[in-house]
């Protein structure tokens, strides 16, 4: 295990981590894009949930691999439906945000796998 690995996993953990704290405190600068989207307010516990545990997932993989790889490929999973979200929304100045939550995730993936 490479100190890049762990390092970029637990960027990615914490990254995810905010942004689920975000959806269920319910920020302001998350829940108005959301329902611009139509992404209904009820929603929002269950992808707070989702994100709570792909970033829980994201951690316990630095010990048990396997459980990181599957968190890590539902995260992907999460934010690609999140750009599509976004791009039937027609809102393409809103693609790079769940882009760059993606990248570190992406970035635990490939790091792993090469390990």
């Amino acid at each position: 295990m490479s100190t890049a690995y762990v390092v970029v996993t637990v960027l990615a953990a914490a990254m995810t981590g905010f942004s689920a704290v975000s959806v269920f405190l319910r920020a302001k600068w998350v829940v108005q894009p959301m329902a611009g989207y139509g992404v209904p307010l009820s929603w929002l516990p269950w992808l707070g949930t989702a994100k709570a545990a792909g970033a829980a997932g994201l951690l316990i993989g630095l010990f048990l691999p396997v459980i990181g790889v599957v968190a890590g490929i539902g995260l992907v999973l999460y934010f690609a439906g999140a750009v599509v979200t976004v791009l039937r929304a027609r809102w393409y100045s809103h693609i790079p945000f769940p882009l760059v939550y993606a990248a570190p995730v992406i970035g635990a993936l490939a790091l792993g796998f090469s390990a």
